[in-house]
Order: C-alpha cells, then sequence, then structure tokens
C-alpha cells in the first residue's frame, strides 16, 4: 500500500511523502515532463492535489477546528481516514461508488444476454465474476461493498430468470431453492490491507 503524506498526489505513485503543499505543487510540476520523457502523459482532470492529513488523536478543544482530511478515488477504491478497532487513526479503502454502480450495470447486461443459457452455464459464468470481484475488492474495512455487491448480482439473476419464464415471476422461494442447487459463492473478505 503506498504511504501517504499530508497531501496525496493521486496520478504519482506511492503518493507525495512530503507534508509541504509547496513541495507537492513542485512535484505535480515536473511530473507530466518526466512521464513525457517515456509517452506517458498524466489526465488533467484526475491528477490533482488532495489535502489527506492524518486527523489529531484526540482533538483538543482549545485548538481551532480543522477542515476534515480529504479523500480521493484512486484503482477502483475511495481512501479516507477512519479509524482502527483499537483507536488508531488508519487509511481505510472502500469500493469507490463509481466503480460499484458500474459494475452492477454489466452484471445485470451480461444476465440479460444471457439469460437464454442453461442454468449451470450462467451459474459458471456469475460465480467467476463474483469471485474475482472478491479477490481484488474483498479488503479489511470494504465487506460491506462486497455483501452489497453479492446481494445486487443475486437480484439481478433471479429478475433476469423470471423474464425467462411463461409461468410468471420466479418466486424468492424458488430462487433460493434453486441457489441450494447452484449456490454462488458468498461475500467474503480476501486480504487484510491494515498493518496495526
Amino acid at each position: 500500500m503506498p504511504e501517504l503524506g499530508k497531501y496525496g498526489s493521486v496520478g504519482a505513485p506511492g503518493g507525495n511523502p512530503w507534508g509541504d503543499p509547496a513541495d507537492a505543487r513542485r512535484v505535480q510540476e515536473v511530473l507530466p515532463k518526466r512521464f513525457g520523457k517515456y509517452g506517458l502523459t498524466l489526465h488533467p482532470e484526475k491528477t490533482r492535489l488532495v489535502p489527506f492529513q492524518r486527523p489529531p488523536q484526540r482533538p483538543n478543544p482549545e485548538s481551532p477546528p480543522r477542515a476534515r482530511p480529504g479523500t480521493f478515488d484512486f484503482l477502483g477504491f475511495t481512501h479516507f481516514w477512519g479509524r482502527s478497532r483499537k483507536g488508531a487513526n488508519v487509511v481505510k479503502q472502500q469500493t469507490a461508488a463509481s466503480r460499484l454502480r458500474r459494475v452492477i450495470r454489466r452484471i445485470a447486461d451480461w444476465c440479460r444476454r444471457n439469460s437464454h443459457r442453461p442454468l449451470r452455464e450462467q451459474h459458471r459464468g456469475l460465480s467467476q465474476k463474483l469471485t474475482g470481484h472478491y479477490e481484488y475488492y474483498g479488503i479489511t474495512g470494504n465487506a460491506n461493498a462486497v455483501v452489497a455487491f453479492y446481494n445486487r448480482v443475486t437480484e439481478w439473476w433471479r429478475r433476469w430468470l423470471s423474464r425467462r419464464s411463461r409461468a410468471g415471476r420466479l418466486s424468492w422461494g424458488g430462487f433460493k431453492r434453486l441457489l441450494g442447487r447452484l449456490a454462488l459463492p458468498g461475500p467474503r473478505v480476501a486480504r487484510s490491507v491494515l498493518l496495526t
């Protein structure tokens, strides 16, 4: 996991290890030139400086209030400051909302395009998609988003299975019986990213 200082530069691997905004701006000015040497460019709308200062462990009631530390989306995760179970400030990640919406739309589209296929084939495809999602997004602190993804996938699969029958909608009871025979992999946390 990259180390992020007071100002995190999303476009630069490893972030900005300096706490001074002037240093961060100098790096941001030089970075496009260095990337240009290798034929690479930085997207101007996606590269920005984010005030990402560690919040105080115990805020002093007499000190002036500080702005909340910033959040940013990077590699499909929203990064933000949170508390560990022991009460320490840690950088946490959760699935970016835009990424979650996009992948759910793709799953719904896949279910629609494959609704005519045999159930075992659909089950195999959805199982692979769920497992891949868990392997990437199944990290410590992101369990709620992983469970939400699983629930949405099962909802879309049931919805499209209901449409392929002339007998009417597939009830939740009937769908649960189907999941008893063809169980989809359940949500899980694949790895821990907290080192405290």
